[in-house]
């Protein structure tokens, strides 16, 4: 892609992505509630968490959640709660997260209930973009189970539920049978020592004192057996130092083998084995047809409806999709923490009401819906029409016909109905990372809205579209950050972009030239002055320049600025009387002495806004609301002097369409053309799909694509 100038090419690429992405999975416009979630609500054991590959997990003790040490990953005991956060370090450098709740059989309700609720915090501090299931001890998901090689063998005991965790005297062994079931993740579970527990489908093992039996049933297959082998290999590890003899016993076999004889003469002797005459039942109605309920703050309610569409689906609201053997929790991007709570409750209380305990539940935010959940409904929103000008298509059939193309049918289009532009709702996953010299470092939720003048960022926003998975990624480069770092910000994008296989668009921002599509994507974004990156740093020291980085201890000015708690922003700004103005509101602070200035022109959105980025820029302390003409000489005397200030709101400027532009090389040198003006992506991309066939077609290079 052609560089083009600060501010002007690339962020109408972003503009009509988001256009044409709020056509595509926006309900009409309506009065919106976004609910921004504070931190405060989030328990602090989740702070800066899933900011690596691999496990995280906290155990329920005293009704808080309490982490778990690495070493003791996978050991889990049968009167505890657990939450289980899995982070996946994806090819394009993201992260991708699940989060998994464990009850053991014997918990509490309390601590059930606990651990339910928590795992909508954990979701809420990644920012929502985790699906999260509920695990039941012996009835686990195979993605669950994966985590753990070669398996998971509860003990006895727990912490806080009135249970002790088991002493197991180093020279008195317990023999104990499990069963072992499945090819690719085993699930392992401990039956009664009693012939009667033994079959031919499945796999058994005997854990004695002195030697580990393996007893193959004769329907078992070979897989199912090489895995219950990795069992047996964990057990004599685990519970024996790697010091016991193993034996494998063949479903069949008589007492003339010594090691079947040893095996069956535990069991009182052989004595041949039932055949089931059906497979074992979940006990579950696959048939099951699906059933949507919306949760209120009061009750529960039935969905009545002939066909399940997402238009169903209001995202002020939580639902339940009841399917029997699984049950779905949706919950709307605009709703309240304590409102997702409660849908994940209200869906536990299904479960025991229907008796239904191996049932899982499966909770996923507005936007993060799995292939399986959106193939429960009959319709999704359809791609919206490509808006092209009569002139553009004339231009572009032109260069069709001149490369000898048939252009029938593109320069006359079905005449397309204006309708005002959806507001833009937050329903995809966004990532972010600060580039520090040539490397970049992964952002955590909590952090990902706090930007430098003088650093670089990419950030990657995917969202569920009619054909998968679609992808943005940008740039975002601070009226300070230093040439090296932009250019390093590029060739970072650039890669991801590779590595996505060139599915996703990538588009390039300046701070002050955002389009307004850009910030409902941050929702509470604040930008700082200064630099926290490594690069910044020493360019500053290198050239003697004085470094007016924030720091949270010493005064800062901010102007609150947007349209509602799902677009908005708090602008570091000169500290001095001259940045104030009566449109807006603005936060001051010395340390942790905090004013909320109200101008009188201000809306009482703007005060809201300002309460909410207070929660940002600075939590837990209590602010001192000053409006216009009232303030304080101790406010004044941290600006300086008083002096006159503005009232007008600061005006943007105005964003025009589109513009793509045919670049070539012809001896050594580089030609560029203009061909037409796009009004949406969808066009944007069928017309580049016709040149690059031209291109191509022609032993053209394509050199770039510049929308301006």
């Amino acid at each position: 892609m052609a560089a083009a100038p600060p501010g002007s090419a690339t962020k109408h690429t972003f503009s009509s992505l988001l256009k044409q992405k709020s056509l595509r999975t926006s309900p009409p416009p309506k009065s919106r509630g976004t609910m921004a979630i504070s931190m405060r609500e989030v328990d602090p054991a989740f702070q800066g968490v899933g900011q690596k590959d691999g496990l995280e997990i906290w155990r329920i003790e005293k009704l808080q959640a309490v982490p778990i040490p690495r070493e003791s990953h996978g050991k889990f005991f049968t009167g505890d709660s657990y939450i289980i956060l899995k982070t996946t370090a994806l090819k394009n450098g993201s992260f991708g997260q699940d989060i998994h709740y464990w009850l053991g059989k014997d918990t509490s309700q309390d601590e059930a209930g606990t651990a339910a609720i928590k795992t909508v915090e954990l979701d809420a501090a990644l920012g929502g973009r985790g699906v999260q299931y509920r695990e039941v001890q012996g009835n686990e998901t195979e993605k669950f189970l994966s985590y753990f090689k070669p398996c998971i063998i509860p003990e006895e005991g727990g912490v806080a539920s009135g249970f002790r965790h088991a002493e197991v005297n180093a020279r008195e062994h317990v023999t104990r049978l499990f069963v072992c079931r499945g090819k690719h993740t085993v699930h392992v579970k401990e039956v009664p020592f009693a012939r009667s527990s033994l079959n031919h489908e499945d796999i058994f093992i005997l854990d004695t004192e002195s030697k580990i039996f393996q007893f193959n049933g004769s329907n078992s297959s070979i897989q199912e057996r090489a895995k219950a082998l990795e069992v047996v290999q964990y057990l004599k590890d685990t519970n024996h130092e790697g010091k016991c003899d193993v034996a494998a016993v063949e479903d069949g076999k008589l007492m003339a083998d010594a090691d079947a004889g040893e095996f069956w003469g535990l069991f009182g002797g052989f004595a041949p084995l039932p055949r089931k005459t059906f497979p074992e039942l979940n006990g579950i109605d696959t048939a099951f047809p699906p059933k949507l309920l919306c949760v209120n703050k009061v009750q529960t309610v039935s969905v009545d409806c002939d066909v399940l569409t997402k238009a169903l689906l209001d995202s002020t609201k939580c639902y339940i999709l009841d399917c029997g053997s699984e049950i779905y929790v949706w919950m709307g991007r605009e709703t309240a923490l304590e409102d997702r709570k409660r849908a994940g409750l209200a869906a536990e209380e299904l479960l025991r009401e229907g008796n239904r305990p191996k049932s899982h539940i499966i909770r996923l935010m507005e936007g993060s819906e799995m292939a399986i959940f959106r193939s429960k409904f009959n319709k999704w929103p359809k791609k919206a029409e490509a808006v092209v000008s009569d002139e553009s298509r004339g231009k572009v059939t032109a260069l069709l016909k001149r490369q000898g193309f048939n252009a029938k049918g593109i320069t006359k289009a079905a005449p397309v109905k204006e309708e005002p532009l959806p507001q833009i709702d937050c329903t995809g996953n966004l990532q972010v990372w600060r580039v520090n010299d040539s490397e970049k470092t992964f952002l955590s939720f909590s952090e990902q809205c706090k930007f430098y003048s003088g650093d670089c960022y990419i950030f990657q926003y995917s969202y569920p579209g009619n054909d998968g998975e679609e992808c943005l990624i940008g740039t975002w480069f601070g009226k300070k950050s230093i040439q090296d770092e932009r250019t390093a910000a590029t060739s970072l994008a650039n890669t991801m972009i590779e590595s996505l296989k060139f599915q996703a668009v990538l588009v390039r921002l300046y701070e002050g030239k955002e389009p307004i599509e850009f910030f409902p994507i941050f929702q509470n974004l604040v930008i700082f002055k200064g630099g926290a990156s490594t690069g910044y740093k020493k360019f500053v020291s290198e050239n003697g320049i004085q470094d007016d980085t924030y720091s949270e201890n010493g005064v800062g000015l901010f102007r609150v600025q947007g349209s509602g708690p799902d677009n908005m922003q708090a602008i570091q700004v000169d500290t001095a009387a001259p940045s104030l103005n009566s449109s807006y509101c603005y936060i001051l602070h010395d340390g942790d002495t905090v004013f909320t200035w109200i101008g009188n022109l201000s809306s009482s959105v703007d005060q809201d806004l300002a309460e909410r980025q207070l929660d940002v820029i600075k939590p837990n302390l209590q602010s001192r609301m000053l409006k216009e003409g009232s303030e304080y000489d101790q406010f004044w005397k941290l600006l300086g002097i008083k002096s006159e200030y503005p009232s007008q709101k600061i005006a943007r400027d105005q964003e025009s369409d589109a513009h793509l532009f045919c670049c070539t090389f012809s001896k050594g040198k580089k030609k560029s053309s203009f061909l037409a003006s796009i009004c949406s992506l969808t066009a944007y991309h069928s017309l580049c799909v016709l040149l690059i066939c031209v291109l191509l077609l022609n032993q053209y290079s394509l050199s770039g694509i510049t929308l301006g």
